[in-house]
This record gives structure tokens, C-alpha cells and sequence, in this order.
């Protein structure tokens, strides 16, 4: 996937937020719905295309998926770009 097209993703709201949300640790899709207030259905297509960039990775405990962060580098540049945004200028 190119840098154009992870950038791509990352520009849809629901997607970034469920991003931000999988910062805090391994999650389950009705985990990221109830607490973003988001379908499960959406949520469960967005995770698939983000794991498909490698931003998430899934975990399969007993009969559900928790979902995280795959790549600290990812972390850092929400981070960098939260920290960017909400500087004064």
C-alpha cells in the first residue's frame, strides 16, 4: 500500500477514530462501537481495511477479535499530528 493511499485512509473520520481508540490497548469490535457510539457493522469494515494497510492487527481470544495498534511508528505519528493541531500559532 502506498504512503498516498495509507494517508487516504487515515482521512476518514470513523476510521481515525477507531485508530485513536486501538491506541489504548487490545479492543473488541462491540468495545470500539458502544464507546464511539459507531455500527458494528462500520466498525468491522473499517477494521478489515485497516488491517489490510497493517495499521491494526487482530488477536483472536476464545469466540472474539480484540484489535490494536500494529506498529508503534503509527502511534507516534497520531500522536505528532494530534500534538501539531492543537498547537497555538
Amino acid at each position: 500500500m502506498s504512503l498516498a493511499e495509507t494517508f487516504r485512509l487515515l482521512g476518514d473520520a470513523s476510521r481515525l477514530k477507531i485508530l485513536l481508540f486501538c491506541m489504548r490497548g487490545p479492543s473488541s469490535v462491540g468495545e470500539i462501537s458502544d464507546a464511539l457510539d459507531l455500527s458494528q457493522s462500520l466498525v468491522s469494515h473499517n477494521l478489515r481495511l485497516l488491517r489490510s494497510a497493517r495499521l491494526v492487527k487482530g488477536e483472536r481470544q476464545s469466540k472474539q477479535v480484540f484489535y490494536e495498534i500494529d506498529d508503534l511508528h503509527v502511534s507516534q505519528v497520531l500522536l505528532d499530528m494530534a500534538s501539531h493541531i492543537s498547537e497555538e500559532h
